[in-house]
């Protein structure tokens, strides 16, 4: 028995291991399905992967990494820095890898959660006090529902599971989306293959990333000085933050991200066809804006064919378009995101009486505080609903979410091992989603004329994205108050 069992050895999980043990608590175990650590950026290998954030920000602020090669970090190294991290924080006693957890269960009786996973030598059991859900929204692919697309001839995959021996050179390959991935993807493969057909469904913002080097000088500087890396990270997070100001529909800040995207746009791609369909109809900011100096300049090759029109169907050879467009090609890269708001896990959990969380989600995810659920005692979920930024870097929510649960362990301690679990009220998670969608009310996000993977298509409400700055998550969520946490009613 453990007091507390994590889900899942990604950003969220490993900030929530380390900080344990760097308070003396060493009565955990870290569940991780992968034979690796990292999470997102174990899984996303595909060329071109990086950080969509300034690098800086992609650090732990308890853990700087002042030593960036870009100002954009590379997706092979944030997974380097994961990687180190858990080695040098001292994990490896916690973690068990390559363990799926098939269910947890809570028991009312023993006050305990019951864990049971499926590991290479068989079934692994644990009981916890506290379970941590850490398995991040980018985790399970997505894969479109389209028809005839099992029976297509050639390779398909997704850009989340990229396969390491596909070789492109030559042949003729269809790219399915234009989201973060494809703009990082469709670059890398114009050249390399013959011809490459980009399928977009819906156009994207896009501004301009002016990705650099960081001179050895500066990067040596910084080693030097960490008070100058959390200032910078500090300069940096204020500055993304500013950005919720557009996503509230203030103006200027609204009308100059609009128009740098449209300054963007016409500064690569020449008027006519092309830019008429690479121009978005719906307000900037609905969806994620995009960062690439290099997606449309490669749009502009003889060798890529954008096809404004979602793919269709699917032939052995063919990719036919909603415009009626036949594309003859050899392979399929599907960059068509994650299934974000109904998550596998919540399959596998059971709160009181046996009922799961998918069941409690029937109507829409929510949990209070981005964070606890009623009929879960003693569950704390990281990277779920309402903890997904639009404009900055997710890590400053989950930091805020970890100080959370470690304020309700510390809370568990004082009040003793026969203290009652925590375990929020229905009427305490309803006032606090009440204030989520005021939040929401005159953004972007409520009737910018888009749709998108922030939203949850069974409520109909915003329900990954935390519709304010990181800075009022914050305040709002990291502190733990025992005062919402009791008796459910």
């Amino acid at each position: 028995m453990v007091d507390v069992a994590v889900v899942g050895a990604g950003v969220a999980g490993l900030a929530t291991a380390i900080q344990l043990r760097r308070r003396g608590r060493e009565s955990f175990v870290v569940l991780e399905r992968g034979g690796d650590v990292g999470g997102t950026w174990r899984d996303n290998t595909y060329p071109g992967v990086a950080c969509d954030v300034p690098a800086p920000l992609y650090a732990y602020s308890f853990r700087p990494q002042p030593a960036w090669t870009h100002r954009y970090a590379r997706g092979a190294q944030v997974q380097e820095y994961l990687r180190t991290s858990a080695r040098e924080e001292g994990l490896g006693p916690h973690l068990r890898l390559r363990t799926d957890v098939l269910d947890a269960s809570w028991d009312d009786d023993g006050g305990r959660w019951r864990v049971t996973a499926a590991t290479p030598y068989g079934e692994l059991r644990v009981r916890a006090r506290v379970l941590v859900t850490a398995v991040g929204r980018l985790a399970e692919p997505r894969t479109p529902d389209v028809p005839g697309l099992d029976g297509f001839a050639g390779p398909v995959v997704h850009t989340a599971r990229w396969d390491a021996g596909l070789d492109l050179r030559g042949l003729r390959v269809g790219v399915v989306g234009t989201g973060a991935s494809a703009v990082q993807v469709v670059p890398q493969l114009a050249g390399l293959a013959e011809r490459v057909v980009v399928f977009q469904r819906t156009p994207a913002w896009v501004v301009p990333r002016r990705d650099a080097e960081v001179p050895e000088a500066e990067r040596e500087a910084l080693r030097r000085d960490p008070a100058a890396v959390r200032a910078l990270r500090s300069e940096l997070l204020a500055e993304l933050d500013a950005g919720i100001a557009a996503r509230r529909r203030e103006r200027p800040a609204l009308d100059a991200l609009r128009s740098r995207a449209l300054e963007h746009l016409a500064a690569q791609v020449p008027g006519g066809p092309l830019r008429r369909a690479l121009t978005p109809d719906y307000e900037v900011g609905c969806k994620r804006v995009l960062l690439s100096d290099d997606f449309y300049p490669a749009l502009l090759r003889d060798d890529v064919v954008l096809e404004p029109s979602a793919l269709q169907h699917v032939e052995r050879g063919a990719a036919v378009a909603g415009s009626g467009m036949r594309h003859e090609l050899d392979a399929l890269v599907l960059a068509t995101g994650f299934t974000t708001t109904r998550p596998p896990i919540a399959e596998r959990l059971r709160g009181r009486g046996g009922r799961t969380l998918a069941q409690r989600w029937a109507g829409g995810m929510a949990a209070f505080a981005s964070t606890a659920v009623p009929g879960f005692p003693n569950l704390f979920l990281l990277g779920g609903p309402h903890a997904v930024l639009g404009h900055s870097s997710a890590i400053d929510v989950l930091e805020a979410q970890v100080e959370h649960v470690l304020g309700a362990l510390d809370h568990l301690r004082r009040t003793g091992p026969a203290a009652a679990p925590l375990e929020v009220a229905e009427r305490t998670e309803a006032a606090y989603l009440r204030e989520v969608d005021a939040m929401v009310a005159g953004t972007v996000w409520q009737d910018g004329g888009c749709s998108s993977w922030y939203r949850d298509d069974r409520s109909g409400r915003l329900a990954l994205l935390w519709p304010a700055s990181a800075a009022e998550f914050r305040a709002r969520n990291a502190r733990f108050d025992p005062a919402p946490y009791g008796a459910a009613s």
